[in-house]
């Protein structure tokens, strides 16, 4: 059972394969439908493997699991974009002394292509015009 009043846990490299697997997949999903969509990208992977790693991140709080029918489903305990900010805060914190400006320097630097690039203007150039919020610009 997980503790309520500790932070939630932060999910392995593995784990968030298959958490990415099971937003991909966008309902609940037994251990089968989640090896065969990982294979695609993990050949290498196991049935036996990833009904482990399910138990486990069951357990750990990582995923709700219907234990009422059989086979048994699995879906992620928090939403793609609520863990995906808890754990980048997590990293600006750890990594870049709380500052998000340098995460983004950093990443401006080197990890981002031409297309986000431009993804990226546009979308600064939006927050800057008044009323691109509400659709107004």
């Amino acid at each position: 059972m997980v503790n309520k009043t500790s932070p939630a846990p932060k999910p392995t490299a593995a784990e968030l394969d298959l958490l990415r697997v099971l937003w991909r997949l966008d309902a609940p999903a037994d251990a089968k439908q989640v090896h065969e969509a990982l294979l695609a990208e993990r050949p290498e992977a196991s049935y036996a493997t990833v009904l482990r790693q399910l138990q486990v991140m069951h357990g750990k709080g990582l995923l709700l699991r219907d234990e009422s029918q059989r086979p048994q489903r699995y879906i992620p305990a928090q939403a793609q974009d609520k863990l995906q900010t808890r754990l980048l805060k997590d990293l600006i914190a750890k990594a870049f002394a709380g500052s998000g400006k340098a995460l983004v320097m950093a990443a401006l630097k080197g990890h981002v292509s031409a297309k986000e690039r431009e993804e990226i203007q546009k979308l600064l150039q939006q927050q800057q015009t008044p009323g691109a919020r509400d659709g107004q610009a």
